[in-house]
């Protein structure tokens, strides 16, 4: 006999445990869910694999509240997930040079527009509260005094599973290979093991495998996995308040730990799709725009030593660099959120409470997620972000 939940989300990782974990806190939904999540390691996970920072510094309003919400819930997390989510409100610090200060300023008003803490800084204002830096050629930049940072995104995901399995959400290890439509319905998923399971809902949150598999159901969606390698530096000097800083051509860098993590948003012409199992670090950034970049602007950089790298994958939207969450446009019932193209651990607070309550009683109510409804991609209406890290 074929088994059928209420709510089938497949995919369980950061978005797709918030998704449970929400579920099973509404007290007026009680329906059965069941999560399935193929490598329950996370091994390769974006959650795991992620630099597991949150900002406020976006270019588009939505994406500014969304990580409001999650902000607060870390805060929180102690309270209402029983751990310690590990946050360093140490801000992010995006800088600019003459060419790109009147998009740093246009981002910059959106975003006090939307009550976040970003302070506007002059070169002689960067200097003096970041002594380390090096000023040459910067013609301005935005700070998060608070409300931006980093952390344990991994263990706030564990978190938000031992909840929603404590509260009776079903979580079980298997591979969907496709979502079963018929008359404009999804009415489950089949499994690599040739079995099916029925819902009344189906929600995919896999990440990079989220698009292949919403194909199935006969979604094109523009979202491709693109490999971002993470390098583990030490640094023997003392960098006092060091943010998360973002240099003008894209190269990144926050503390962790006794060291730093770095990396690079590479141009879209040196940015290919890749490969589902290539997770090979690509070294040859680190020597030749990484390392480069950051002893340039923070001069103590320049006695960096690498100690490991890892890479994992975003799942870019080329559409429009935001993600696609809600409802598909022709079956109702088949949730999805994907395309996050870099930043969804930090939205998955916010996008699993839309997206639960979607699935729970069929609208929004507490936060509209609308203007990334999935429908903008057939109506040609993108929504481009363009801080993305």
């Amino acid at each position: 006999m074929t088994e059928r939940f209420d709510v089938v989300i497949v995919g369980g990782a950061a978005v797709g445990a918030s998704v449970a974990w929400y579920l099973a806190r509404d007290p007026l939904f009680r329906g059965s869910v069941l999560v399935l999540e193929k490598d329950p390691s996370y091994a390769r996970a974006a959650t795991a694999l992620s630099a597991s920072s949150i900002r406020r510094q976006f270019s588009c309003p939505i994406n500014v509240r969304l990580s409001g919400y999650g902000i607060a819930l870390l805060r929180e997390a102690p309270a209402v997930l029983g751990v310690d989510a590990g946050l360093h409100e140490g801000g992010y610090l995006f800088l600019a040079t003459e060419a790109g200060r009147e998009a740093l300023r246009r981002n910059h008003a959106v975003q006090i527009a939307e009550g976040a803490d970003i302070a506007w800084l002059e070169p002689a204002a960067l200097a003096e509260t970041f002594p380390w830096l090096n000023i040459d050629g910067l013609s301005a930049g935005t700070w998060g005094r608070t409300g931006e940072g980093w952390f344990d995104g991994f263990g706030v995901m564990q978190a938000m599973r031992r909840a929603s399995r404590a509260a009776g959400v079903a979580w079980r290890t298997a591979e969907v290979t496709r979502i079963l439509v018929s008359d404009a319905r999804a009415r489950g998923v089949a499994l690599a093991d040739g079995s099916e399971i029925d819902a009344g809902t189906v929600v995919v949150t896999a990440g990079t495998g989220a698009a292949p598999l919403l194909e199935t159901a006969g979604l094109a969606l523009p979202v491709r996995p693109r490999k971002r390698t993470v390098f583990h530096v030490l640094c023997p000097d003392a960098l006092p308040r060091f943010p998360l800083l973002i240099d003008p051509i894209g190269v990144w860098v926050r503390p962790e730990g006794k060291g730093f993590i770095c990396g690079v948003s590479p141009p879209e012409e040196r940015d290919p799709d890749a490969a589902p199992d290539d997770f090979e670090p690509n070294m040859g950034e680190f020597e030749e725009t990484v390392w480069p970049t950051l002893a340039a602007r923070v001069p103590a950089f320049e006695r960096l030593r690498l100690e490991r790298a890892w890479a994992g994958h975003y799942d870019m939207n080329l559409f429009d660099q935001n993600a696609f969450a809600g409802a598909a446009p022709d079956v109702p019932n088949l949730l999805f959120a994907c395309g996050f193209s870099g930043h969804g651990l930090q939205q998955a607070p916010a996008i699993g409470r839309g997206l639960a309550e979607l699935a729970a009683h069929g609208r929004y109510l507490t936060l509209d997620l609308s203007p990334l409804s999935p429908a903008r991609l057939a109506e040609n209406r993108p929504l481009i972000e363009r801080n993305v890290v």
